[in-house]
């Protein structure tokens, strides 16, 4: 057996559970102890300071540095009292990650004494170094300023000895450089756009907050396993590896009982998040072995954003203590389940209303279907830049098959929504209704809470499917920042809602009255975007012909989904509504491009690394073991018995043969492949050529390599084999 192999099963066997102690049975004893949150800030901050705080968190605005500093003041108070001795803005760049700068509270004090100093410039804004960070040619490596600004939305946190500030992140000259600074503004664009609406429906509504439910999944694998395998270390997926005999095809892992290292793991995680103030709520074994789900209670948008970035890191750190290592990855294993991080999106208004339920009366369920449709049509008219938000390197593995859904954007909606539309569409006339027309659909809109409790089911196909009160983005991989989607989604909603109530506002200017005014519309509306509607199976064939027929696109290549976030639609939903600019959505895009890129080309240098010096060498010299067995044979029996006896070892001794050939010569192909793209400039065509010219090298290798997995003497195999990396929990 190879040495790194042993090596790391000889560890595994070792492991024994890592103990955790709970400080209370009772969450709620230590639930947001290391948050900045109201509680706190009512105890550490003076009655103006705190009022100013919760006037801008909920009515947005700006606090003037004067107040800051006494915010600070507090906020540096409460820190030192649980032992922290640095800060940092913490922001998302575009990376896919989180960043920080940790500086101390060390200062100097009049007369050169050492103090600690925490003011309200400090608090407010910083200049990081930006020049590391993915700009997409917004400014050049020598132009280093960038400032992070305090987002009085989101509370301070404590990790370790360290005061987190969420920020945004922005370039000296002002364009945004990370993903919550549009996803802020598409929350606002989608408040001011929905609160014109809801009017129609109750005049006190003054503010529509999003709210999102992400679930994330993701596997664990023992970390001497991981270790082990330098695919997984270095790109987060297994490049090679042949199916275990026994994967998820009984799903007796699904929901079944959590091994006891997983469990404590989890209770670890749990413990910590429930610290951070992240609500975590479920957990449960996922279908494929060794995949598990987390999902919290629903949260404003931006505040469930944040917690996702957070929960990522805080996992990867508990995880180590358990010697387990997270594959966030979307596909880290050919063949079994992907992961995802499903988007479950809703609105909700300052009245308490939820407007994807359904309502307690015809009034209200006119508000239902209301946001229901015009949610249909923006994604409709946005379905290639809802694609281009989660079409990345990694999600393109995951998407079309396991539970994920496929690349064709569809709505799933369920029979009785369906028919209410249908409905409408049927008895709302292009003039004026009649008073009977109106009192019919009236009361067969007042039954849609008794026929709904279908539609809490789910399309596991369904890329964008309602469940009863939200919808489910199912689309979103595991491995990326919800705001990108959330953005996406925001934007086209909030363009939609100011198309409609134009609309409406229109004909009730021509004498129109108000219900039957938003009924015509919304016929319009649910005629226009009926092609989006499916409630079949999404990885049908007969599913692509048809979506083809309604002129739904089909996009797979990751290049070509990202540059649709420059079409003429997506362009209105960004930059029309202020979200972007469109020097910021050029730079989005060149930053896509160039990370599909990167990660194609150290994919690629790792495989051929892989199957270069650990694979072909392995197999070379079984090869040559059973040469030598077939000579030893030839020496001791005449010509009949060696031929009887050795003609299937010879016919292996050619299949392997035949295998190291072939990776040999596609690793040459590929080297030469990439070299050729790598001469290419333009951001654009290079991402398009490493699609076209590399990417199939990554399969065909891989082939080869798991043909050779299934025959070369197990005990020489090199790397940890599927069966062990997903049941050795």
């Amino acid at each position: 057996m190879s040495t790194m192999r042993f090596q790391a099963l000889k560890e595994l066997l070792s492991r024994s559970p890592r103990a955790v102690q709970i400080p209370s049975n009772k969450v709620t004893d230590y639930y947001g102890d290391l948050v900045f949150n109201t509680d706190s800030m009512r105890e550490y901050l003076s009655k103006d300071a705190f009022k100013v705080v919760m006037d801008a968190n909920k009515k947005g605005g700006s606090i003037d540095r004067k107040m800051a500093s006494a915010v600070a003041a507090g906020m540096k108070a409460w820190a030192i009292e649980h032992n922290v001795t640095h800060y940092t803005h913490w922001f998302q760049p575009l990376t896919d990650g989180t960043a920080e700068k940790h500086d101390g509270f060390i200062d100097y004090g009049d007369g050169g004494h050492i103090i600690e100093n925490f003011s309200g410039n400090l608090l407010v804004q910083q200049e990081p170094d930006a020049s590391s960070f993915p700009s997409g040619g917004i400014r050049q490596t020598f132009e280093a300023r960038g400032y992070t600004a305090w987002d009085v939305s989101s509370p301070a946190f404590i990790v370790g000895t360290t005061l987190c500030i969420p920020t945004v992140f922005i370039s000296y000259t002002g364009e945004a450089l990370d993903y919550k600074t549009p996803l802020l503004k598409a929350l606002a664009a989608v408040d001011e756009a929905a609160v014109g609406v809801c009017q129609y429906f109750d005049k006190n509504v003054t503010k529509v907050h999003t709210n999102l439910g992400w679930e994330q999944e993701y596997f664990l694998v023992d970390e001497a396993l991981y270790k082990a395998r330098p695919d997984l270390s270095l790109t987060g997926r297994t490049l090679m590896g042949h199916s275990s005999s026994k994967d998820q095809q009984l799903d007796d892992h699904y929901f079944g009982s959590i091994p006891e290292r997983v469990t404590n793991f989890m209770i670890e995680l749990e413990l910590e998040c429930h610290k951070l103030g992240i609500p975590v709520k479920t957990r449960h074994n996922e279908v494929a072995p060794s995949q598990f789900e987390l999902a919290p209670i629903y949260e404003e948008a931006n505040l469930a954003n944040d917690h996702n970035q957070l929960l990522m890191d805080v996992m990867k750190k508990v995880a180590r203590y358990h010697k387990l290592r997270v594959l966030l990855h979307e596909k880290p294993f050919a063949g079994i389940n992907g992961s995802g991080k499903h988007n479950n999106w809703s609105l909700g208004t300052d009245t308490g209303v939820v407007l994807l339920a359904p309502g307690k009366n015809p009034k209200g369920n006119i508000q239902f279907l209301c946001f229901v449709v015009n949610t249909l049509m923006a994604v409709y008219k946005n379905q290639d830049l809802l694609r281009a938000s989660i079409l990345t390197a990694s999600n393109s593995h995951r998407l079309g098959a396991n539970e994920a859904p496929p690349s064709i954007i569809s709505v799933f909606l369920g029979d009785d929504v369906s028919r209410m539309l249908d409905r409408i569409v049927e008895e709302v006339g292009d003039k004026r209704m009649t008073p009977e027309e109106k009192t019919a659909l009236k009361l067969g809109i007042g039954r849609i809470p008794e026929i709904i409790l279908d539609n809490t089911d789910r399309n596991r196909t369904s890329p964008f499917a309602f469940t009863g009160n939200r919808f489910e983005f199912r689309a979103v991989g595991s491995s990326s920042n919800n705001a990108a989607a959330m953005t996406a989604l925001s934007a086209a909603v909030a363009v939609q809602l100011k198309e409609f109530k134009v609309a409406v506002d229109f004909l009730i200017e021509e004498g129109i009255k108000k219900d039957e005014a938003i009924f015509q519309v919304m016929k319009k509306m649910i005629i226009e975007s009926k092609p989006i509607r499916f409630n079949g199976d999404g990885y049908s064939d007969e599913w692509v012909v048809e979506a083809k027929k309604r002129g739904l696109t089909n996009i797979n290549c990751v290049p070509e989904s990202i540059s649709k976030y420059l079409d003429p639609e997506s362009k209105k939903s960004l930059i029309e509504s202020g979200i972007m600019s469109e020097k910021e959505l050029q730079a989005r895009v060149e930053v896509e491009m160039e990370k599909f890129t990167k990660k194609i080309q150290i994919e690629s240098r790792v495989l051929g690394d892989l199957a270069i010096n650990h694979i072909v060498p392995v197999a070379v010299d079984y090869q040559t073991k059973l040469i030598q067995n077939v000579q030893g044979i030839k020496d001791l029996f005449d010509k009949d018995e060696f031929e009887q006896m050795t003609g299937a070892r010879k016919d292996l001794i050619r299949r392997i043969s035949g295998h190291i050939s072939a990776i040999k010569a596609k690793v040459h192909e590929m080297i030469v492949a990439r070299k050729e793209c790598n001469k290419i400039d333009d951001v654009d065509e290079l991402a398009y050529a490493y699609d076209k010219n590399v990417c199939h090298y990554l399969d065909e290798i891989r082939y080869h390599i798991d043909k050779l997995e299934l025959v070369v003497d197990n005990e020489m195999w090199p790397l940890p084999k599927y069966r062990e990396l997903l049941f050795n929990n």
